[in-house]
């Protein structure tokens, strides 16, 4: 591949896989059995993107392992919807079937592992969001560093990525305890919990001792969280997590998080003012996430001048938790897929201020659409834009 044979833009994608493992002190390249692909959104991606992706599809390149997207920027039927226009649609998907030329799963979604790419214990892969890194290191047992939008593409297309980082055993192991000294009740919960950790040590691998209730849910909202403040891919729950059983506190630094460093996370993370928007849904809500928001909904509906905006991946949301989005829009919400707040132009939503239950939403939105935002309990995001008694 590196060679030509293959054609040219295969050799400039194993080009960049070897700069990248020559930096990195990569000794080889080893086998993925799947990549999860950054860079979709047209608004991040800008003309460029959108050429070099036409460019190879047009040449015939096409990913050699199972290939998923990260969202876009849109939500592909319901665009209008968002205060999409036009141009910014014609151009997103020109984007997307490229993409689709090349082999990719259009799915549009960071948790890829709730419709169908979910990698097996040990399985080496070459992921690229965030959370769904985090998720797939810690929750799954996977392997996989944190990919860039250009890597995993290369990755897609090459099957390979370099050995480094995650993909060592020796650099899986706990760097640091963390005592959880907090009632942890919520979902926002973990994610306030992710978010101050992230925050204090900055990166490293995590192992969490006296953590109750860590459900699938609460560890995908805290692998956002643990991301957005700081540079955790993978972290440990004792009892929870695959790989936690092997690894000992006994010689590791201690970092005591309580109440107090849950308020100030969601201090840190609120404006002052009135939300007139409440998102639900980064990460993309589970079908179970959908169900808990819709019964939260019960006798109420969203106010005259205010939006719920709900986010899930196209499969979750037609699939099993179709039942739970119908009530949602019933109510006056709207459930969107393919894309989220974090990465569509959600400034064009005639929306001021977003309220969410996501420390990540709570951390990017103001930088990536100007909008003010406020972090709050799930009930508390309802109650902020609907009326109504249950």
């Amino acid at each position: 591949m590196l060679s030509g044979e293959d054609g040219a833009a295969i050799a400039k994608a194993m080009q960049l896989l070897v700069a990248l493992g020559d930096v990195l002190g990569a000794e080889r390249l080893i086998p993925i059995g799947s990549a999860q692909i950054a860079g979709v959104s047209f608004g991040n991606i800008g003309e460029a993107g959108r050429d070099l992706l036409e460019e190879w599809a047009a040449n015939g390149v096409r990913v050699r392992v199972r290939s998923t997207l990260n969202p876009a920027g849109m939500d592909l039927a319901r665009w209008r919807e968002m205060g999409i226009g036009e141009d910014y649609r014609r151009n997103q998907m020109r984007v997307i079937r490229a993409f689709e030329r090349m082999g990719v799963g259009i799915t549009c979604t960071c948790t890829p592992y709730l419709v169908g790419n979910s990698p097996g214990r040990g399985e080496h892969i070459g992921w690229s969001e965030s959370s769904a890194v985090g998720y797939a290191n810690s929750v799954l047992g996977a392997m996989t560093n944190r990919e860039g939008g250009p890597s995993a593409l290369a990755a897609a297309v090459t099957g390979r990525t370099p050995c480094y980082g995650l993909h060592l055993r020796e650099n899986r192991r706990a760097t640091v305890a963390i005592d959880v000294e907090a009632r942890m009740e919520t979902a926002f919960d973990f994610s306030l919990l992710g978010y101050a950790v992230g925050r204090i040590i900055g990166s490293g691998v995590p192992l969490f001792r006296r953590l109750p209730r860590a459900d699938p849910d609460r560890l995908k909202i805290m692998s956002a969280a643990l991301a957005a403040s700081g540079g955790v891919a993978l972290f440990h729950v004792k009892g929870a997590t695959p790989e936690a059983a092997r690894q000992g506190a006994e010689r590791l630094e201690r970092v005591c998080i309580g109440s107090r460093e849950l308020e100030a996370s969601r201090e840190r993370l609120s404006s002052e003012g009135e939300p007139d928007l409440a998102c639900i849904g980064c990460p993309h809500c589970s079908a179970g996430e959908l169900v808990d928001l819709a019964r939260s909904l019960t006798g109420r509906r969203v106010s005259r001048g205010k939006g719920l905006w709900v986010w899930a991946a196209k499969g979750v949301r037609d699939g099993a938790g179709a039942g739970a989005a119908a009530a949602i829009e019933k109510a006056g919400g709207k459930v969107f897929a393919d894309t989220c707040m974090v990465v569509c132009p959600l400034e064009r939503s005639g929306f001021r201020h977003m309220v969410s239950n996501s420390c990540k939403a709570a951390h990017y939105v103001p930088s990536t659409a100007g909008l003010r935002a406020t972090n709050a309990e799930l009930y508390t995001c309802v109650e902020k834009v609907t009326e109504g008694a249950p």
